[in-house]
């Protein structure tokens, strides 16, 4: 008898052990998941949380189900057995789908993240640790059994260890982040000729920073801040990692979801140059308003030196409404061409590119460019370029050789073929009220194939989101064949435009992820056919 006992015992002790490994291995995984959420949202506390109001992740099917495992587990009626089976269930199911996931915007483990994801392991390694002390008298079985009692109840509240981690360590980041912006600081004052150039807009801001880099590269040593390094400690990095004692001009591209970011910017930099791409209801759920859009996006202009230049879009109202008195303004257009210095003019596509005409209006002398990008968004965005770069003195030969040889950018209004016969319009980067009309332009320019749109529609509109989609589903009625709309986010207000525009119910398919969209297009595709991927919603908004 006592024999059976004892191999009981070492059965239970192996399954607790073995049920403790999976809990543990399952609150890594999901720790990390909610890190990259937190970093999603710049690691802001108050964004973070309106992602996690709004995003419903706290009740998610995993999270339901660990709340039944852990409150099964501290009923006294319930057998510890059963209760160990169904934390058993509950680590192999949430594992392994967790392990299935994949995401657009992965968790990049950045020195911070790394912190932060340290701190938040030692928070719940606290928990379990001082759960299995205070449960030693129950024997070792059972203060196993509350361990893992412990590490469940962490991964119910693995949404508030991370900010939680991230709040403790806020003394420790303002320390650093003074220590980086202290030598980014010295790095820039001790390159006292270097011509620094700020990009900012709604949008068109990335696609002009490679474009004016291209340029203002047949004549300068010329960085530009990588990637999407738009916020004051990517410029910093920027700055530190990549800036060298032999660059001539350093393009600031400089992002903003709160008014004051960009002049944060450039108190650091101080540029003596600056665009400013588009002035739209973009990111409206933080600035609330069109105005203070302007008025942030407006911080770049405003905080030129006297003998510093401007350059415009007054394409958007919110530009050509806006007097700037305190530098030189160069203003660009290519439809609101009334106040304008350069206007692009004759634009002609076709299935290798683009042509069109730089006027100036104060001469009236034209520059005919060519380029393989296609889409008024990009035409307007090398047409800012070439003024900056004109400013900054590139002739006009070397100003149309870079234009003629400039490469697609990824995931911004690219075109490619892919085996099958198929042409892929590639919009997926992001997407906005501008932006998306110009590439359902493209769309609808495009044949003899079947033209098919696949989209969730656009993020961050603020009160605006359901009309913005609805009125961009008009559009894409008339643009598109057929339109496979993602997603539940934006799902109506697409739906609801589709059949305002008159698209028949046949020629609307509905995908709950791209995954099943590219199902179904694999479904009906044919050689010939032109698909236009707009937009690709972050996992933020998944």
């Amino acid at each position: 008898m006592s024999f059976l006992h004892n191999i009981m015992t070492l059965t239970i002790t192996l399954l607790l052990v073995i049920i403790a490994s999976a809990l543990i291995a399952l609150l890594v995984v999901e720790l990390r998941r909610v890190l990259m959420m937190l970093q999603q949202n710049s690691y802001r506390a108050d964004r973070y949380m309106k992602w996690l109001s709004a995003s419903g992740d706290t009740t998610s099917s995993l999270h339901l189900f660990g709340l039944v495992a852990f409150f099964a587990s501290m009923v006294p009626f319930i057998p510890r057995v059963a209760a160990m089976a169904l934390m058993a269930a509950f680590a192999a199911t949430a594992l392994t789908a967790l392990l299935r996931r994949h995401y657009k915007k992965p968790l990049v483990m950045t020195p911070r993240a790394t912190r932060i994801f340290v701190t938040a392991t030692v928070l719940a390694a606290l928990v379990a640790g001082v759960t299995a002390l205070l449960t030693l008298t129950t024997g070792l079985n059972g203060a196993l059994y509350c361990t893992c009692v412990a590490l469940t109840g962490c991964f119910c509240i693995s949404h508030y260890l991370i900010p939680a981690a991230n709040f403790l360590l806020t003394p420790v980041e303002k320390s650093i982040n003074r220590k980086y912006i202290g030598q980014a600081r010295q790095i820039l004052r001790s390159m006292p000729q270097l011509k620094i150039v700020g990009i900012t807009g709604s949008y068109g801001k990335t696609s002009t920073k490679h474009i004016l880099c291209r340029i203002l590269s047949a004549k300068y040593e010329t960085l530009m801040t990588p990637g999407s390094f738009n916020t004051t400690l990517g410029v910093v990095r920027t700055v530190r990692e990549y800036l060298k004692p032999y660059h001539e001009v350093f393009i600031v591209e400089m992002g903003a979801k709160s008014p004051g970011d960009i002049r944060e910017i450039c108190d650091l930099v101080h540029p003596q140059c600056g665009i400013i791409t588009a002035v739209g209801p973009q990111h409206l759920e933080s600035f609330r308003t069109i105005d203070a859009v302007q008025a942030t996006k407006f911080e770049l202009v405003d905080s030129l030196p006297s003998d510093g230049v401007a350059v415009v879009n007054n394409d958007f109202p919110k530009i050509a409404d806006r007097p700037v008195d305190n530098v030189r303004c160069l203003r660009y257009a290519v439809k609101n061409t009334d106040g304008a210095d350069y206007i692009a003019t004759d634009i002609k596509y076709s299935s290798t590119g683009s042509e069109f005409t730089v006027l100036t209006v104060a001469d009236g002398t034209a520059l005919r460019l060519r380029t393989p990008l296609v889409g008024e968004c990009n035409i307007s965005n090398i047409l800012g370029a070439v003024v900056m770069a004109r400013a900054l003195g590139v002739d006009d030969n070397a100003i149309a050789y870079a234009v003629e040889n400039l490469e697609q950018i990824e995931h911004r209004l690219s075109i490619r073929r892919i085996p099958g016969g198929l042409t892929i319009i590639d919009d997926a980067f992001n997407s906005n009220p501008v932006g998306s009309a110009m590439a359902l332009d493209v769309l609808a320019a495009m044949g003899p194939g079947k033209r098919i749109l696949i989209t969730p529609g656009m993020i961050e509109l603020g009160d605006r989101q359901y009309d913005l989609n609805r009125e961009f589903g008009r559009r894409a009625a008339t643009a598109a064949d057929v339109v496979i709309v993602v997603g539940q986010y934006n799902r109506h207000a697409i739906a609801d435009g589709l059949a305002d525009g008159g698209a028949p119910d046949e020629k609307v398919l509905l995908a709950d992820s791209f995954a099943e969209a590219q199902r179904m297009l694999g479904g009906f595709a044919a050689p010939g056919d032109i698909v236009l991927y707009e937009n690709d919603l972050p996992d933020t908004f998944k």
